[in-house]
C-alpha cells in the first residue's frame, strides 16, 4: 500500500481513446495490477499470515482424524482461515485508496476522462484478485497439511470465501476514505483480527451472550455461509440478512465518502 502512484499519462492516453461510459478500462486495470504485484509488503502480509495461522491452529493430529459434517476439522479451520485471508487481502486492496488520496493520485485521475465508477470498479476488482490469491494459498497449504473432505464441498467453501470477501473490499474502500493514510492498515489489521475472533472464525462461539452479540458482527454471516457446505447444516436466514446488511452498510458508506471526495474538484 506504499507503492508510488504512476503518472497520469498512461491512463489519460487510454481513457482518451475509450468511451467515457465504459465501466472497465483495461489499461487502468493493468496499471493497478502491476502496482499490486510491486507492493511486496502488502503481498507478503496478505499471502503469508493466514497460512501461518492455519499451520499454527489447524494441523493438530487429532484434527485430521475428527470429522465435521463432510470434512475433517483441519478442513473446517482451513476454510475459516481462507476467509480470513480473503478479508485481509480485499480490505487492504480497498483501503489503498487512502494512500492514493494522500499522494494526490485520485485528484490527478479526476483530471482525466476516467469515470469515477470505473475507478471504484477497478479498485474492487484488484482487491478481489488479492482475495483470490489468499484463498488459493491457504487452500493449497491446507490440502497439503491434511485437510480432507468431498472435493465439491471443499471447492464450494473456498469459492464462497472468495466471493463473500467482496463485503470487505467495500469495507476497505469505506475505511480508506475515512482514515488517514499514515496508519490505515495499523488500524484495520487489528480490527480485522478482532472481527474474526468476535464472528467465530478463530474459536467456536458456543452459547450465551457472546454468541448472541457475535450475530451482529460483519464476519458472522460470512463464516456460516462459508462453512455450510462442509458442515451440511444449511444456512440460517439471519446469516443471509447479516451479509446483505453489512454489504449495504459498507457499500453505501464507500459511495457516500467517494461522492464527498470527488466533490472537492
Amino acid at each position: 500500500m506504499s507503492a508510488t502512484a504512476p503518472t497520469t499519462s498512461t491512463i489519460a492516453t487510454s481513457t482518451d481513446r475509450a468511451p467515457r461510459t465504459g465501466l472497465v478500462n483495461v489499461r487502468f486495470l493493468g496499471v493497478e495490477l502491476r502496482r499490486l504485484v510491486r507492493n511486496r509488503r502488502t503481498v507478503v502480509f496478505t499471502l503469508v499470515m493466514p497460512p501461518v495461522f492455519f499451520l499454527l491452529f489447524g494441523t493438530a493430529e487429532d484434527y485430521t482424524t475428527q470429522s465435521v459434517g463432510h470434512a475433517n476439522v483441519t478442513a473446517y479451520i482451513m476454510v475459516s482461515m481462507a476467509l480470513y485471508g480473503a478479508m485481509i487481502a480485499t480490505t487492504s486492496g480497498g483501503a489503498s485508496v487512502s494512500v492514493e488520496r494522500a499522494q494526490g493520485w485520485t485528484r490527478q485521475l479526476r483530471l482525466t476522462p476516467l469515470r469515477p465508477s470505473t475507478y471504484v470498479f477497478t479498485k474492487v476488482a484488484v482487491a478481489m484478485v488479492m482475495g483470490l490469491a489468499a484463498v488459493i494459498v491457504v487452500g493449497g497449504v491446507g490440502l497439503a497439511s491434511g485437510a480432507t473432505g468431498g472435493a465439491r464441498v471443499l471447492a464450494e467453501s473456498l469459492v464462497l470465501a472468495w466471493v463473500g470477501s467482496v463485503v470487505f473490499a467495500a469495507f476497505g474502500l469505506f475505511m480508506g476514505y475515512l482514515l488517514p493514510s499514515e496508519n490505515v492498515m495499523q488500524i484495520l489489521g487489528p480490527s480485522l483480527a478482532l472481527l474474526a475472533f468476535a464472528g467465530g472464525l478463530f474459536v467456536p462461539l458456543g452459547e450465551g451472550v457472546f454468541a448472541t452479540l457475535a450475530k451482529f458482527t460483519p464476519t458472522y454471516g460470512l463464516a456460516e455461509l462459508v462453512r455450510a457446505p462442509l458442515t451440511g447444516d444449511g444456512v440460517s436466514i439471519w446469516a443471509v440478512v447479516n451479509v446483505v446488511a453489512w454489504a449495504a452498510v459498507f457499500g453505501f458508506g464507500a459511495a457516500w465518502r467517494f461522492r464527498r471526495d470527488t466533490a472537492r474538484v
